[in-house]
């Protein structure tokens, strides 16, 4: 599993790049994926803009790449630590789908080939 973690318009902190880790690392058990080494996150944290009359933006941006899928979140919040955890959840929801889709589609496939040996084993009744 690799992580790269980005920091625009503010320092990246021992304590932030280690939530940030921490964050990270716990979605990795809602993955169904054999090869760890396959899964890379990029994260993007950060200041929106520098000029907020009214105190600053964060935002917390997320691209997962595993199995050959991209799944992307991006969170705008107050606090930094606020936009990560948001973006995370936002993340696991985002793969809970992804799963239910796949296993869905792995259902509906088998519906359809026993379908067919049913048909196909009437028909041998039949002629015999």
């Amino acid at each position: 599993m690799q992580i790269n973690i980005k920091a625009t318009a503010i320092e990246l902190t021992p304590a932030i790049y280690n939530y940030v880790m921490a964050k990270m690392t716990s979605c990795k058990k809602f993955l169904n994926v054999e090869d760890e080494e396959a899964i890379k996150f990029n994260v993007e944290v950060g200041k929106t803009t520098r000029h907020h009359k009214e105190g600053d933006l964060f935002r917390a941006e997320v691209n997962l790449n595993f199995n050959g899928q991209i799944l992307r979140v991006e969170k705008t919040e107050e606090d930094l630590y606020a936009a990560i955890d948001v973006a995370k959840d936002e993340l696991i929801e985002q793969i809970n789908n992804f799963n239910k889709k796949k296993n869905t589609l792995f259902k509906r496939g088998a519906r359809a080939l026993k379908s067919v040996l049913k048909g196909i084993s009437r028909g041998w009744r039949r002629q015999g």
